[in-house]
């Protein structure tokens, strides 16, 4: 149990930040749906993309509905979106009670002592994963960073059936407040799992793609069009035969984009919304037909993450293609994905570029088929070590939720 004098001053200036005018009241409740109820709380809309996977995992192995908290995202079937209680004694157990949770997963590393302590008195398990170091809420003040902070964070800490950290420091941090299942996990990253193709079709472009060698850029913007063109312009003259799979950011770019690349390269451009034919002779194939991805990182070797040289951040993760064994360009502009392109940059999983000239080089160095191997072995290790800790989370979640 949380020291009740420590929680009693906690409840107490929860309370007072709660009741300021400037803030926000969380909206009307949705509907509780029937069924088994898992609650992801975020403590951090970063985590959004994360949760996403999780939830969609959890849905796929039975659970009935995932309620999530703190997310920023499209909604997602079987799913509750909704805003979390205020940390005070009255808010917590009215949320608790109305949604009435078989297991809360909380995703990142907040010890809310009113939550943790209210849940465990109703004997609902709870999981801490993408955990690093231990925080207490701002609602506690400065008060609770010194006198009562150890207190509150100690007993908080061991009321988690686990804890999985993202590294040791993180692990070491929370084995130093008593808690008695802490695993160093490593993190649980969007886009670690193998996004969906068509199989038939992967099969018959890769039939017409024959013996070429095969690139991708995926999600290019305006701004970045020319330099993926001056790109393969470059890269031709070492390997003739060479296919860019080009996916513009905006599908009606399209038509506009094969009149300019026919006229100013002289090349051959295939639509794939036209059904265009693809022949020895294609030089580009402009993918324009809608959210393909798995398909495209099943088919080429290497991809350029378009939006990330000069556009407004990379628009998807690159766990996507390291996942399907494609090595990725990249430029320096991570967008919502940092923690996923470090992670690829720790592991030598990516090849960073600077500029157009950069992009140029680097694909033409991918192109030796040892270099290409490595970094895609790379990256495929990181993709798949975040889908393992993924499987482990739905797994325990399932094991509580049965119990």
């Amino acid at each position: 149990m949380v020291p009740r004098f420590g929680l009693a001053l906690y409840r107490l200036t929860a309370r007072k930040g709660a009741a300021q005018p400037a803030r926000d009241l969380p909206p009307p409740k949705a509907p509780r749906p029937q069924g088994k109820l898992i609650w992801l709380a975020l403590d951090d809309a970063a985590h959004s993309a994360s949760a996403r996977i999780l939830a969609q995992n959890l849905l796929a192995e039975g659970v009935g509905v995932c309620l999530l908290t703190g997310f920023d995202g499209d909604a997602l079937p079987d799913c509750v979106q909704t805003a979390g209680p205020f940390e005070t004694r009255s808010d917590v157990a009215d949320f608790l009670d109305y949604w009435a949770p078989q297991v809360i997963i909380f995703i990142g590393s907040l010890l809310a002592p009113e939550m943790i302590e209210q849940a465990r008195a109703r004997a609902i398990p709870m999981l801490m994963v993408q955990a690093a170091l231990p925080r207490l809420p701002r609602a506690g003040g400065w008060l609770f960073s010194g006198l009562f902070g150890g207190g509150l964070l100690r007993q908080s800490a061991r009321a988690f059936h686990a804890i999985m950290a993202v590294d040791e420091n993180a692990a070491r941090a929370f084995k130093k407040l008593g808690a008695a299942n802490v695993m160093r996990t490593g993190r649980m990253e969007a886009g670690s799992l193998a996004l969906p193709h068509n199989e038939p079709e992967r099969a018959a472009l890769a039939s017409s793609f024959a013996t070429r060698p095969v690139w991708l850029a995926i999600d290019v913007p305006p701004e970045e069009e020319a330099a993926v063109i001056a790109a393969h312009r470059h890269a031709l003259r070492l390997s003739h035969r060479l296919l860019l799979i080009l996916v513009p950011q905006s599908p009606a770019r399209a038509a506009e984009l094969t009149q300019q690349i026919e006229a100013s390269e002289g090349w051959i451009v295939a639509q794939r919304d036209l059904d265009d034919e693809l022949d020895q002779e294609t030089a580009v194939y402009i993918a324009d037909t809608g959210q393909e991805y798995g398909l495209w990182y099943r088919l080429a070797p290497v991809t350029f993450l378009g939006g990330s040289l000069f556009g407004s951040g990379s628009a998807r993760s690159p766990l996507e293609p390291a996942a399907l064994g494609s090595a990725i360009i990249h430029g320096r502009k991570v967008g919502a994905f940092g923690l996923a392109f470090g992670r690829l940059g720790a592991a030598l999983g990516g090849a960073p570029i600077s500029s157009s000239a950069e992009l140029a080089d680097t694909l033409t160095e991918l192109l030796a088929p040892d270099r290409v191997a490595r970094i895609a072995h790379a990256a495929w290790t990181v993709a798949t070590e975040g889908a393992d800790v993924t499987k482990s989370i739905v797994q325990t979640t399932l094991h509580l939720a049965k119990e």
